[in-house]
């Protein structure tokens, strides 16, 4: 296959990744708008009744928050170990590193927010994707060179180059469309020793593809592209009419990139969002109930009709004034015009609407919450049994991270080399070392990726019979219930644990001293009770006026 890389070129791919994105029947960049302002709230966009009043009852953005909560959670964790075998102890020391540095990437990066925005993406608006890179101008203290660094990116500035698979890792190249300042461009291009002609030619343009409808002013796309080519990573950075970056070989073996479908789609890299099927029902709760309120406006409050013909000067609310009238005052001259009642079947639609929607959804109302707590244990029962149909959600994210755990990986394995790192000793505290990531090119590791196992209801479960067995008796030793305490509860948990230990070693030394100096005085008592019954002569000591 034969490489592009001219900006003609990677500028067609991407004009032909912009087509697939809108053609039918994906209509990626109408439909991800509709959903996003769906999920926010402005749902009245586009409708032509300015007599009409524009409610939201958006119960969309509920569920969908309800969606995240359930399958997001703040525990990350990942550990690497070999395949086979025992490791030496300078392997050890890199595995331990390695495992050390996951948990330091996750949070310096942010990837546990990052988390939920990507899940919130993918139940918005298909798909959700992380993007991950090496920063080398990123140092701290003059130890460390480079770090690691994420973003998510929306599903319409990502295109594959087979966009019938969804596969990242198996396609032909990869675009990142990115919309940036002209001068910050330029700059770039600068810094790349790019020729001052080819650098004016990076121009400002209006997105002409319609990515972006606000018609941004002073910006300009630039492609980022990527490429396998002799098995490893290659990326380049283009306008349309300029290279801002030339081709480079990153060393990867895995695309920087993961990706995640909501619901995905048979032939198509883009999947589905929970809530694209659902909007005509959304609409048509919005619109039924702005009729509702339209009726109470017009016919909850009685009118007066009255007889023109005897009130020529109109009719007057000023208390105690007089009405002339013409004719007899006592003719009937007004009379009170009373509005239609509205049905009752129109709020229970409403509200059955409501309900089927998120039934269909597979949100109840236990799951949501919207029931009175009288059985505590069957509501929850119910909401763990609600938790069900996102389970397949639940495991594409779990995937999700563990590709990008793995891409953290092969970048650590070729941009850090030699670096200072915190690798944890047999007490739980890091201690810092120097490591030489590079030795995991030759070595078969096996990655270990465990993501949110144990939900909150568990977890405070876990503590309070903890707390119950410790208050009975059942657990004694202080040491065993810190260890039984979930990470997060107990601030400096390792370091307690290790104070404890140290403080049981010195009172079980200083009861074996108490023991032995108790065995001295009992034995010098009882020879001194023997040298009583002796005349008062010791044994062993010598007579007192012995010479």
């Amino acid at each position: 296959m034969t490489i592009k890389t001219s900006p003609a070129d990677v500028w067609g791919e991407y004009e032909q990744g912009v087509g697939y994105n809108q053609s039918d029947p994906v209509n990626l960049y109408e439909t991800v708008k509709q959903n996003e302002n769906f999920f926010i709230g402005r749902q009245w966009e586009g409708v032509a009744a300015p007599e009409l009043d524009k409610p939201v009852l958006n119960i969309l953005k509920r569920v969908v928050n309800y969606f995240i909560s359930t399958i997001v959670s703040d525990d990350v964790a990942a550990q690497v170990s070999l395949f086979s075998g025992e490791p030496d102890e300078e392997t050890d020391r890199l595995l331990k590193a390695v495992s050390a540095e996951f948990d330091a990437v996750i949070e310096r990066c942010g990837i546990k927010s990052r988390n939920r925005s990507c899940l919130r993406n993918a139940a918005v608006d298909g798909d959700a994707c992380l993007h991950l890179w090496f920063d080398a101008s990123d140092t701290q203290g003059g130890t460390i060179t480079g770090n690691i660094e994420a973003e998510e990116l929306d599903n319409t500035n990502v295109l594959f180059g087979n966009p019938q698979m969804w596969e990242v890792q198996k396609q032909p190249y990869l675009l990142l469309v990115m919309r940036k300042s002209v001068e910050s461009v330029r700059e770039e291009a600068r810094e790349n020793g790019r020729p001052q002609s080819e650098i004016e030619s990076i121009t400002a343009d209006d997105d002409p593809n319609g990515i972006n409808r606000e018609r941004e002013t002073g910006k300009v796309t630039e492609l980022l592209k990527y490429w396998k080519q002799g098995g490893t990573v290659w990326c380049e950075k283009v306008t349309q009419n300029a290279v801002v970056k030339p081709p480079v070989n990153l060393g990867y073996k895995l695309y920087p990139v993961a990706w995640m479908s909501w619901d995905r789609v048979k032939n198509s890299y883009h999947g589905q969002s929970c809530i694209t099927g659902l909007i005509p029902n959304q609409i048509f709760i919005n619109k039924l109930f702005a009729m509702c309120m339209e009726h109470v406006k017009r016919m909850a409050f009685p009118k007066i009709a009255y007889n023109a013909a005897l009130l020529p000067r109109g009719w007057s609310n000023r208390v105690g004034e007089a009405i002339p009238v013409q004719g007899e005052p006592g003719q009937n001259i007004a009379e009170v015009v009373g509005g239609a009642d509205m049905s009752n079947q129109v709020i229970g639609l409403i509200e059955k609407i409501i309900d089927y929607t998120r039934d269909t959804m597979g949100a109840s109302d236990a799951a949501l919450g919207n029931v009175r707590p009288d059985n505590t244990s069957a509501i929850i029962a119910v909401q763990k049994a609600s938790e069900s149909p996102l389970t397949l959600q639940r495991m594409d994210f779990y995937q999700f991270v563990e590709d990008y755990i793995r891409i953290m990986m092969d970048m650590m394995r070729v941009d850090y080399g030699a670096r200072m790192a915190g690798v944890p000793d047999d007490s739980g505290q890091t201690v810092p070392g120097m490591i030489d990531f590079s030795a995991l090119e030759g070595l078969a590791v096996k990655l270990n990726v465990d993501v949110g196992a144990s939900a909150y209801w568990s977890e405070v479960m876990q503590v309070q019979t903890n707390d119950n067995l410790f208050d009975r008796q059942i657990l004694t030793d202080p040491v065993t219930y810190l260890e039984n305490i979930p990470d997060g509860y107990v601030r400096n948990k390792q370091r307690l644990i290790s104070q404890l230990r140290e403080q049981t070693d010195m009172r079980g030394q200083m009861e074996q001293m108490q023991a032995v100096i108790s065995d001295l005085q009992a034995q010098l008592q009882a020879t001194m009770e023997g040298g009583a019954a002796n005349g008062g002569v010791v044994p062993g000591m010598p007579y007192p006026n012995a010479f």
